[in-house]
């Protein structure tokens, strides 16, 4: 299903985003000047490095297991749990297990 698709549909989350071995693999499905709404599957092992946003960013993990870290504390993020990572805060992210996530990003 399109992201272009989906809205005014039902649509299942986990369905929307597809595992591939060795890699990071992201969908947009929302993309405004207020915010976005990113899908993101991880295979185990993979991740992202240290970096910072100028924006508060919500992840909801719903399938797998990923340690987020924020400013050097590594938390735990397990299916159906999420995080808020602070604005201008460094995080990180990487797969503990094959995991699939949901970013919500408010820009104002």
């Amino acid at each position: 299903m399109k992201a272009d698709n989906i809205t005014g549909q039902v649509a299942g989350l986990i369905d929307l985003v597809d595992y591939q071995t060795g890699s990071i693999v992201s969908r947009t499905i929302i993309d405004k000047a207020t915010g976005t709404l990113t899908l993101f599957s991880f295979d185990k092992g993979q991740g992202l490095s240290e970096h910072t946003a100028p924006f508060d960013a919500m992840v909801y993990v719903f399938d797998g297991e990923a340690e987020v870290t924020i400013a050097g504390k590594p938390l735990l993020v397990k299916k159906e749990e999420m995080v808020i990572m602070p604005a201008n805060q460094p995080h990180a992210l990487r797969a503990v297990s094959r995991f699939k996530m949901m970013l919500v990003m408010i820009k104002s």
